[in-house]
Order: C-alpha cells, then sequence, then structure tokens
C-alpha cells in the first residue's frame, strides 16, 4: 500500500526538487556552482563580454547557459564566443505557458558554472 501512495504523490505532484526558485534564477543550475551569472541587461553591455571570455578561458570544463529569450544579436555574439573557444553551451528555452510575463531585466540572461561541483570564487561584477 505505501508503494502505491508514493507512486500517486510522485505522479500527482511531480518529483520533489532540491531548491528550485534558485534553479530557476540561475538557468538550472545551483547558485554554489556558478562562476559567473549576467542578467539580461548586463548580458547586453558590451563590456562584459571580454569577462565572459576570461571565465571561459581560465574554466575551460565549465559550460555557459543562455537564455534564449536574450535579443538575437545578443545571443550571436555569446554563442559565437563559445563556438569559438569550443566551449560547451545551451540555449535555455523557457517552457511554454498559459500566462505570459514580460521579460525582466534582472532575470539571467547567462550563466557559466561548473556542472559538477560548487565553484571556488565565482566572478562579481
Amino acid at each position: 500500500m505505501e508503494e502505491l501512495e508514493k507512486y500517486l504523490k510522485d505522479n500527482v505532484f511531480g518529483k520533489p526538487q532540491l531548491k528550485p526558485d534558485e534553479k530557476n534564477k540561475y538557468l538550472g543550475n545551483f547558485q554554489e556552482r556558478v562562476a559567473i551569472a549576467l542578467t539580461m541587461i548586463e548580458a547586453i553591455n558590451p563590456d562584459n563580454k571580454a569577462i565572459v571570455d576570461k571565465v571561459m578561458a581560465d574554466h575551460p570544463d565549465y559550460h555557459m547557459y543562455i537564455n534564449g529569450d536574450m535579443g538575437q544579436s545578443t545571443l550571436g555574439v555569446y554563442i559565437s564566443l563559445a563556438a569559438a573557444r569550443g566551449f560547451k553551451f545551451t540555449i535555455i528555452a523557457k517552457e511554454s505557458v498559459r500566462v505570459q510575463k514580460d521579460n525582466n531585466d534582472n532575470e539571467m540572461g547567462l550563466v557559466i558554472a561548473d556542472e559538477n561541483s560548487p565553484v571556488d570564487r565565482p566572478v562579481v561584477l
């Protein structure tokens, strides 16, 4: 009977997640694994491109996550930067929702994170 209750609970409410708000904020990553995180506004700033490039050079084994809602020109800048370095990247597309919200400038636009362990010193802008 306990197995049936567990099965129903998991399939009705979904599997419980660890820190879902934190993972949503950092494009699917835990904050402790993030080396650098740029909001949409910060990602547009051309001065931050050099900082992102340095983080990629210093940590070639990390992974870049890019918000798919970012403008195409900015998205292209970071994709070409990652491709030139052979850096792993993923474009995060939000699931379709019934209620559309406007893009928030404080929403994360780009995150570089270690996929496996916490980072020693995150980059602070």
